[in-house]
């Protein structure tokens, strides 16, 4: 299920960036590419069309993205640090304590 999900999301961005990119905007951008046969679309032409179309996408998207979000959250639950398994330490040997303090050094005499 979860990985039908991320197929999905994929192609969802894929086709809303194409939907998106077709409009026309005030540079005419890739719209221009649309053809000129607009009665295909109704009589306001192809951007109501590619305006409800990219609504439906976008809206399917942030659904899609909240399901995936919900259901990871559930499958997915724990934290990486649970799963680290703490690993045997090694024991550290003892090092020997020495009985007696050493004495500083004896200073030169002068004559």
């Amino acid at each position: 299920m979860l990985k039908i999900l991320f197929i999905l999301q994929i192609v969802l961005a894929i086709v809303l960036t194409i939907v998106i990119l077709l409009q026309k905007s005030s540079s005419i951008g890739l719209g221009a590419y649309s053809g000129s046969n607009e009665s295909v679309f109704g009589a306001k032409g192809p951007q109501g069309f590619l305006a409800r179309i990219t609504f439906f996408l976008a809206t399917v998207f942030v659904l899609n993205t909240i399901l995936l979000g919900y259901i990871y959250n559930k499958e997915y639950n724990k934290s990486v640090v649970e799963k680290i398994q703490p690993q045997k330490s090694s024991p550290v040997p003892n090092v020997p304590i020495p009985t007696t303090e050493p004495s500083a050094p004896e200073t030169p005499k002068t004559k």
